[in-house]
């Protein structure tokens, strides 16, 4: 497979491909991502192959609207709280996911983590393809990677394509399970502990 670097101008090369279920990597403002369309089988095993990831470990959705959350999630106050101080943004919640949700996406748990980037070209990216699942792109247990070079250099001739680009901070999300009924934060990136707790009080 021959893997091509684009510019962002090219969003319908890149969209067309996510919608084949092919995985694609392009720049967020977290770090680099790792996506598919989300509901394929096919796409979600070759983004799981791709990363050496186990299967066991779940995979976040990305949507471009905060009112599109409760189609896939139950949404609390607290939830609420946290969406409308934080998305878009460099955070990603783990909800309660609702039934029709397949469990072959969320790796057989009963929830979903969901973020909204902050980020004009995955935004429209999104718009284009409906809900993605997307991964920081590395090898499992690697570093995160952050710009294109560094992505062609670990997936040249395992992906179609790499968007151009940079991110713009060099930490992943924070992520904050919201799923028990209490506020749980999983990882830390550049939205503190101090914030979030200023939001819920």
């Amino acid at each position: 497979m021959n893997t091509v670097s684009v510019e962002k101008n090219a969003i319908e090369e890149v969209a067309k491909l996510v919608s084949d279920s092919r995985v694609v990597a392009f720049p967020t403002e977290t770090v680099f991502g790792l996506g598919v369309k989300f509901g394929s089988h096919q796409a979600l095993d070759a983004l799981y192959e791709l990363k050496h990831r186990d299967k066991g470990k779940a995979i976040s959705m990305m949507i471009s609207k905060a009112e599109d959350i409760e189609k896939y999630a139950y949404v609390d106050e607290t939830a609420k709280k946290l969406i409308a101080a934080f998305m878009p943004g460099m955070i990603t919640i783990i909800l309660k996911k609702r039934p029709h949700i397949d469990d072959y996406f969320t790796a057989s748990l009963d929830t979903i983590g969901i973020r909204i980037p902050d980020d004009p070209f995955v935004l429209s990216l999104l718009d284009k393809t409906g809900p993605m699942l997307v991964t920081s792109a590395n090898l499992s247990g690697e570093n995160s990677l952050v710009d294109d070079k560094a992505v062609m250099k670990v997936f040249h001739g395992k992906i179609p394509l790499i968007v151009k680009g940079e991110s713009i901070s060099k930490e992943a999300s924070t992520i904050v399970d919201l799923s028990k009924g209490k506020v749980e934060i999983l990882r830390l990136g550049d939205i503190s502990k101090e914030q979030i707790a200023e939001v819920i009080e």
